[in-house]
């Protein structure tokens, strides 16, 4: 993603073990998002639709580039922050 301001941030804050990164996922994969596998210091990579991605450590500048949005955060404890380039259609 680029330095650009995003458009639309979600931060979750569930408590409990990763409690906040599966609210995080339940939530995008209801409003239409695809996200990929965590690695413990990267961004989660999101995309819009129906995708399997990498790790964020695999995709190269130009993937990284085309996706729609990422999974920043205390993966493990909380709280994860989901940004967007576009606001989502809230369903």
């Amino acid at each position: 993603m680029s330095a650009h301001q995003p458009a639309f941030t979600k931060t979750f804050s569930e408590p409990g073990m990763f409690k906040a990164l599966d609210a995080a996922e339940k939530w995008l994969t209801e409003n239409g998002y695809s996200y990929g596998p965590g690695s413990a210091m990267d961004p989660v990579p999101v995309l819009q639709g129906d995708f399997i991605t990498a790790k964020w450590k695999n995709l190269t500048i130009k993937e990284v580039a085309q996706l729609d949005g990422k999974i920043v955060g205390n993966y493990r404890e909380g709280p994860v922050t989901v940004t967007l380039k576009a606001a989502p259609e809230i369903k």
